[in-house]
């Protein structure tokens, strides 16, 4: 045999073998939930959005006015890392708008917390709900739920409680909000008030923990008084629209109600999770999820979300991304998709990550609308690239030879020696181990001779 130069063969060039075709084995019917409906006399979403438009209406003046009245990469946020507006931008806004200045600085902050703008460092920029506030009901319904979340952060706790009782008090407010709306009418504060005296009670025990061993005698708590707690926090639920509070009474909103159906939804989903992973990590769940189905794996992701924190998630789920394995990259992304808006502000900031950015570049362009034919071409050559190193590192990991060959068709590259160049070029870490795998799997063998060599010269630095 004499060697020779591999022509610059078109990647499609090698099919798969056919395999014959075997009877489909009869798969039973998993019995389906039903699509769960909310509590009778809710109104329709597009009702509902119209109130929390009307609820939010005055911050999003205030971020509509910031996007039209400074210009992109002016310094709208004060310097202290929280997203506090500038004092000479709340000036002008104030001005400009006939507000006063802790008018526009409310606002300002009610517009931060439902993401209708997002601050990075010194700057601010509309967030995507803005964009989308006129025409998406969803997106609106999502903001008003955020500044639901966030409703103990919209007025300022008693200065003379201490942070530890607030704190569970904001943790006994779920229960007090299911209560309302069993009730489903006028609730008095006193009712309320012996229903919070008896959650945070039970959050203590809870929490006691007696050591081993002789104790000193213990020293009795000091009771904080939890009628100015419950009256703070009925009232910042009625600033965000959850609530109505007037009277000694209190009574959910329309929204209100709707939003708790929506967090008992998601308990009801958690408790329900298919394969058992909600109590797992980031990474662990992903990898329980490696091997299921794709709707299977996102009733998985969607239970392990709904029993956390939604940016503890996000977080966790970033991280677990950034790790050595490719497989999990991916399925981290998928998982993220199945967050949506809540994830944005972090893929976005993702997205100067080498090794995460061809990922979170094509999940905001899916999430801003792109069309799933084109998304790829958001990415330059040498993301796509890298993306298709990464992928390839996956399959190597994890699938089998033939997949790892077909995965060549995805290259943007048309040819081989033009792939096998880039490749070498955009210097992923998992480069020569892709090459190797590639070439024991490819049944050319001057392409398989090919793909060693490159191999070789990138494991030797070689050219």
């Amino acid at each position: 045999m004499t060697s020779r130069t591999p022509r610059d063969s078109r990647l499609r060039l090698v099919s798969p073998r056919r395999q014959p075709l075997a009877a489909p084995t009869p798969r039973p019917v998993a019995a389906r939930r039903p699509a769960p409906r909310p509590p009778e006399g809710t109104p329709p979403p597009a009702e509902l959005a119209r109130a929390a438009r009307r609820d939010l209406a005055a911050a999003v003046r205030v971020a509509r006015w910031a996007d039209t009245r400074i210009g992109p990469g002016n310094n709208m946020a004060a310097r202290d890392g929280k997203g506090t507006l500038a004092d000479a931008t709340a000036l002008r806004a104030a001005d400009e708008l006939g507000l006063t200045v802790d008018q526009v600085r409310a606002d300002w902050d009610t517009a931060r917390l439902a993401g209708l703008v997002e601050v990075h460092g010194a700057s601010a920029r509309p967030g995507w709900r803005l964009r989308a506030w006129d025409r998406d009901d969803t997106a609106v319904l999502r903001g008003w739920v955020a500044l639901f979340d966030a409703w103990s952060l919209v007025h300022r706790a008693p200065e003379e409680v201490g942070p530890a009782a607030v704190a569970e008090v904001v943790e006994a407010v779920p229960q007090l909000l299911s209560f309302l709306q069993l009730m489903a009418d006028r609730v008095a504060a006193t009712q309320l008030l012996d229903l919070l005296d008896q959650r945070v009670t039970e959050l203590r025990t809870e929490r006691c923990e007696i050591p081993f061993g002789p104790q000193p005698e213990p020293t009795p708590p000091q009771d904080t008084p939890l009628r100015p707690l419950l009256d703070w926090s009925l009232r910042g639920l009625a600033a965000v629209g959850a609530l109505t509070y007037d009277d000694g009474h209190a009574t959910l909103t329309p929204l209100g109600s709707w939003a708790v159906w929506v967090k008992l939804e998601q308990i009801c989903v958690a408790a329900q999770s298919p394969a058992g992973n909600i109590e797992v990590s980031a990474e662990d769940m992903l990898r329980g999820c490696a091997r299921l189905r794709p709707k299977a794996a996102r009733d998985e992701y969607r239970a392990w979300l709904a029993a956390r924190d939604i940016g503890t998630a996000v977080t966790d789920l970033l991280d677990a991304a950034r790790g050595e394995d490719a497989l999990l990259r991916g399925l981290a992304f998928e998982a993220l998709r199945v967050v949506g808006a809540p994830a944005e502000p972090e893929v976005r900031r993702a997205a100067d990550d080498s090794h995460l950015r061809p990922y979170a570049l094509l999940w905001l362009a899916e999430y801003e609308g792109a069309d799933p034919e084109d998304v790829h071409t958001v990415l330059s050559r040498e993301e796509a690239t890298w993306l298709w190193v990464d992928t390839a590192a996956a399959v190597a990991d994890h699938g089998e030879a033939p997949l790892l060959v077909r995965h060549l068709e995805a290259a943007v590259q048309p040819t081989v020696p033009a792939l096998i160049a880039e490749v070498r070029a955009v210097g992923h870490p998992r480069t020569v181990q892709v090459l190797v795998a590639l070439a024991a799997a490819h049944p050319d063998p001057a392409l398989a001779k090919a793909v060693r060599r490159a191999a070789f010269q990138v494991h030797t630095g070689g050219v």
